[in-house]
């Protein structure tokens, strides 16, 4: 079946179509994406302004019309940080129902979190023994862990790095002081959240996923993105240090030279990268290793054994076949999920 995956983030927006079957690796046909950063439509009462709506509503109405031409059978809308802990969140969500004929799925953090880790286990599989998911967005930062398919611990911190730049990093480039101050707030908020994985024990295995981390790896020496997903691809603790000290002293315009760097990332991988290395200090981790799927992945896999256990989705007639998202949306979560 062809399967559409419709990701609202706090960075981007992406429709990614794959075709796959339970039982097999879900291959990428297509893909359209637009660099739609929600979290700067943020206005000072926290809500998203009436552009921001409006450029998603663009979006989404595009993403629909381009699966639908491409003849997805089933279609995944979902959200995450920027829009739910926008003040009008549900407002917007009722708007994009209303204006594009889209029902978005609402992930909480931990939700987010434990799909994340639940795409991280199928790739790594059960020799992986336990499993510590790392995975900093736009908006927030997601930590998993576990031995099983879903983690027995996740957990959701406001440390995305859009939201740092935003927030404490405003000049370019930064001043010392406020890198100072950054790293401060992101160890007092990330602290109590480790703090909650210590009953787990060590990991067998520390994962990051994503773009942030797989841009840190990128310019700390890892394989590009043009070697394939089967290339191992690793970050030091002493490499990203060095890497975020040098950041520090760079303007975006200077960043975006460096390997694996896109001119939408340049602003805000500084912020990423301070907030990876106090995420790996306050672990005790001295190197992870990239894992090339995350939260979308996630979703397709638990979408294919959901048909495994309920069979496939037979939509009535009069709806089109990928308006049968809305038959059989549920809400995720880690207690519930059937793998």
């Amino acid at each position: 079946m062809r399967l559409g995956v419709l990701d609202i983030g706090s960075n981007t927006v992406h429709l990614l179509l794959v075709d796959a079957h339970p039982g097999a690796q879900p291959v990428a046909y297509a893909s359209h994406k637009r660099p739609l950063s929600l979290v700067k439509f943020l206005q000072q009462d926290g809500s998203i302004s009436e552009r921001g709506q409006t450029e998603l509503i663009d979006f989404v109405q595009e993403a629909w019309a381009f699966a639908g031409r491409h003849n997805a059978e089933d279609l995944l809308a979902f959200c995450t940080s920027a829009i739910r802990e926008a003040k009008n969140g549900q407002a917007v969500l009722d708007r994009v129902q209303s204006e594009a004929n889209v029902t978005l799925q609402e992930l909480t953090g931990p939700e987010e979190a434990a799909m994340t880790f639940f795409a991280v286990r199928r790739w790594y599989g059960w020799g992986a023994g336990t499993i510590l998911a790392l995975d900093i967005g736009g908006g927030s930062f997601e930590m998993a862990m576990g031995h099983d398919s879903l983690p027995a611990h996740a957990t959701s911190v406001p440390l995305g790095a859009q939201r740092l730049t935003r927030d404490w990093l405003p000049q370019d480039p930064p001043t010392a002081k406020s890198i100072k101050d950054m790293r401060k707030y992101v160890r007092d908020t990330l602290r109590p959240a480790v703090k909650g994985f210590d009953k787990l024990g060590p990991p067998h295995l520390v994962t990051g996923t994503s773009k942030t981390f797989r841009s840190l790896a990128r310019i700390a020496g890892a394989a590009p993105s043009g070697a394939g997903p089967y290339v191992r691809r690793v970050l030091q603790r002493t490499d990203l240090g060095l890497w975020a000290q040098r950041m520090s002293a760079m303007a975006a315009s200077d960043r975006v030279h460096l390997p694996g760097v896109s001119e939408a990332r340049a602003q805000q991988l500084l912020a990423g990268a301070l907030a990876a290395e106090a995420a790996m200090e306050l672990f005790e981790i001295d190197e992870l290793e990239i894992c090339p799927w995350a939260l979308r992945e996630g979703l397709i896999l638990r979408r294919l054994d959901q048909l495994v256990f309920d069979g496939p989705l037979e939509p009535p007639a009069h709806i089109g076949p990928i308006q049968s998202e809305r038959l059989r949306s549920e809400r995720m979560h880690p207690s519930r999920a059937r793998v």
